[in-house]
């Protein structure tokens, strides 16, 4: 090569080093600035086409695939939902409906519900965190003293701390009108008695050195913790007579409740909740509307529409919506074609979920699936990428790894947050 050549290829060199330098650098981290999540988990698999992504009407009678439901129009343009969702189709532009979620499970119930907790497959060897959990191990409580995760439900393996160890673990409840059973002293045990027993506890650690035990520790914490717990701060938080009782009318029935629970939750400090709305409430099959299940889903979306769009408008009044990201997820969603009983089968293939307040750039609905509601024809979501948007909405890597053992495991599974949704 001659010295000109040489120039040459010096010049042409140096011109595109930044170009290949921005392609290849990482994007920069999404980070939003929500400080709790209220997740809502519809148990039996929401059907996106009766409720968020409608489509045109559909008849069970003839066969007819389609919505069971009209559309109506909501605060974002071009934008409908079921007509059976009227009190949240005015606060649209403070949602977004992700209709292009999608994963390849088989539609079978515990396989998805695994799914849409730990963003992954069950597996053999290891069990996974919860979205919950791995929120907790990041962030823990958002005030001492208050438990990091609560689980408003049934305890299941799904929603655990897996291979975080139980520091990360959920306090449940399944009553709202008395807290977490454990928490309240006997009635045997008077006050007294009661800090007889914690002086008694003080001496018995006073006199050993600290464990060297991982486990030992976090039984250590528990204890610390549920001694806060069970005190009258914390116990207050399960006074619901204490609201106003019309806003407690507006929120209805126990799922409604639940909800209002989970707002006073919030307000004492608790990270992350789930809220199960999957009892069978209303119509005997929740969302699990295979066969005449769907006579009476109307009845299970109203209830959802009344209580979600109160906890909406009661977190703006206290202008706690934009450090508080509701979630609504559920296992899968349903096919526009009708079973034989005039009912809707399982689908995984395309399915909604719902984001609301979290400080979000709100879109109303975000991807969009076939004129069936069966795949999506536009900007598909995976589950790792909708766990990403939720973990980047409250701050948090979504790019890091938690550890099991030594080994590392990428929180996500490698999900991308919906970038349209920050900013």
């Amino acid at each position: 090569m001659n010295r000109r050549r040489f120039l040459t290829a010096a010049a042409a060199g140096a011109a595109l080093g930044p170009a290949i330098a921005r392609a290849s650098s990482p994007a920069p981290l999404l980070k939003g600035k929500a400080e709790h999540v209220i997740s809502i988990w519809l148990g039996g698999g929401m059907g996106q086409i009766d409720t968020f992504d409608p489509k045109r009407r559909g008849d069970p009678a003839k066969k007819l695939a389609g919505s069971y439901y009209d559309g109506i129009a909501t605060a974002v343009p071009e934008v409908r939902v079921c007509e059976h969702l009227k009190r949240l189709a005015p606060l649209m532009d403070r949602v977004t409906a992700v209709r292009s979620v999608h994963h390849e499970v088989i539609d079978e119930h515990a396989a998805a519900t695994n799914r849409m907790h730990t963003g992954r497959p069950v597996s053999g060897t290891v069990v996974y965190p919860s979205l919950g959990s791995a929120i907790v191990h990041e962030r823990g409580a958002a005030v001492d003293g208050a438990p990091p995760y609560v689980l408003i439900g049934y305890p299941n393996v799904t929603r655990g701390p897996g291979f975080l160890g139980a520091r990360d673990g959920y306090l449940y409840l399944t009553d709202t009108s008395q807290g977490p059973a454990g928490l309240s002293r006997p009635d045997g045990v008077s006050a007294a008695r009661q800090s007889r027993r914690e002086s008694f506890l003080a001496g018995l650690r006073g006199g050993r050195d600290e464990a060297d035990d991982a486990r030992l520790r976090d039984y250590d914490a528990a204890i610390d913790l549920s001694l806060k717990l069970s005190g009258p701060e914390f116990t207050r938080s399960f006074k619901l007579d204490d609201e106003n009782a019309d806003l407690r009318g507006r929120y209805g029935g126990e799922f409604g409740q639940r909800l209002l629970l989970a707002r006073r939750l919030i307000e004492r400090g608790v990270r992350f909740l789930e809220v199960s709305h999957n009892l069978n409430f209303l119509n005997g099959a929740g969302w699990d509307v295979h066969n005449g299940g769907i006579l009476r889903q109307h009845e299970l979306i109203n209830e959802m529409d009344a209580a979600v769009s109160t906890l909406i408008i009661d977190l703006e009044s206290r202008r706690l919506l934009d450090s508080t990201l509701i979630v609504i997820t559920s296992e899968f969603g349903r096919p526009a074609e009708f079973d034989s009983g005039g009912g809707r089968g399982h689908q995984g293939s395309a399915f909604t979920c719902v984001l609301a307040g979290g400080g979000l750039k709100h879109l109303g609905a975000y991807g969009e699936t076939d004129e069936l509601a069966a795949v999506p024809v536009r900007d598909p979501v995976t589950v790792p990428d909708f766990f990403a948007t939720i973990l980047a909405a409250v701050g948090i890597d979504y790019t890091a790894n938690l550890y099991n053992g030594d080994r590392p495991v990428p929180i996500t599974d490698n999900g991308r947050p919906i970038a349209a949704l920050f900013g």
